[in-house]
């Protein structure tokens, strides 16, 4: 029974998390927060993980009851992501990984939370919809590889979130999409937006002084075409903002409408976290698959390519999936 210890730590979320035979036994994590109104650079927000990240590593293993000698490999963020924190991530890891005399993986992230999903949802074979601070995509999984049906063509969801939360001077702990939704649940009158469907593709740039509930109608317009395309049953829905209960609630009605069931994530894992990382990096080390220290540097980027499971593939220019699970 691989068990694996994963690092993850691509924004303002840190994280250690500890996976034994597809089973979570632990997930710590800690989130550099700043004032209401403020968002996050990426060298304060690498010094608090370098801060944090040992600890909770300690956190994970000793929650996990995991001795080092139990661990089978190291797995780690490689991208995309914010430099600062993932190079801390990836450092710790490969550190361990020398200290340990353990194998290291290098998990994409956008994986890592489609991989979480897999494991927790009742889904065998579901069409994703991906939506987080740095990614917004329609995923469906084809011929050993995740394939991207549609994304934002400019902001990402959560980002685009995140920014309008500012805006009104939000705090950011546990999520600033978290507020957002509290007080748009308040609200009584629903204002006439910009509407930015592409094809099956979204732009969410024109929304940014408006916001949500129009956002997430084109999510579930682009996101019911994928599932006609697919003919899929199941709709996994991953990432930070898919803790966001409006969205679920429109997600389900259209699901409902097709006969198709909606799965979303565990909330305590949708924003980022280790046991996601450990999750994939378990997927990787079943099928074989491991990352030589000198391959294991960070890539900031989205349009990185990456060995996940079986094979491997490049994403699109603007997308940010690129691997495959083990099946």
């Amino acid at each position: 029974m691989p068990t694996v210890l994963g690092l993850e730590g691509s924004a303002n979320k840190v994280g250690a998390g500890v996976v034994r035979d597809g089973v979570i036994l632990s997930s710590a994590r800690a989130t550099y927060v700043t004032p209401p109104g403020h968002g996050f650079a990426p060298g304060p927000a690498g010094r608090h993980h370098r801060r944090a990240l040992l600890a909770l590593v300690g956190d994970a293993l000793g929650h996990a009851r995991t001795r080092p000698q139990d661990l089978d490999a190291i797995a780690f963020t490689k991208g995309p992501g914010m430099g600062a924190g993932l190079a801390v991530v990836a450092a710790v890891a490969r550190t361990l990984a020398q200290l340990w005399q353990r194998p290291l993986l290098a998990v994409n992230h956008c994986v890592g939370h489609i991989e979480m999903g897999r494991l927790l949802g009742p889904a065998p074979d579901p069409l994703v919809l991906y939506v987080s601070g740095g990614n917004t995509q329609v995923i469906a999984f084809s011929r050993r590889r995740y394939r991207i049906l549609g994304e934002t063509l400019d902001l990402a969801l959560g980002n685009c979130l995140d920014r309008f939360a500012r805006i009104l001077q939000l705090p950011n702990a546990p999520s600033p999409g978290h507020h957002v939704e509290r007080l748009a649940r308040r609200g009584r009158r629903l204002l006439d937006l910009p509407y930015g469907v592409k094809g099956m593709d979204v732009s969410f740039s024109g929304l940014l002084t408006h916001l949500r509930e129009t956002a997430f109608a084109m999510l579930a317009e682009v996101t019911e075409r994928a599932l006609a395309l697919t003919g899929t049953r199941h709709l996994l829905l991953v990432g930070g903002v898919a803790c966001n209960q409006r969205l679920q609630e429109m997600l389900r009605t259209m699901c409902g409408a097709r006969g198709a069931e909606l799965c979303p994530i565990d909330e305590r894992y949708c924003q980022d976290n280790g046991a996601m990382i450990a999750q994939a990096g378990w997927e990787m080390l079943r099928a074989g698959q491991t990352t030589p220290i000198d391959q294991s540097g960070i890539t900031q980027s989205s349009a990185l390519l990456v060995q996940s499971g079986i094979g491997r593939t490049r994403s699109r220019s603007r997308g940010g999936i690129e691997a495959t699970p083990t099946e």
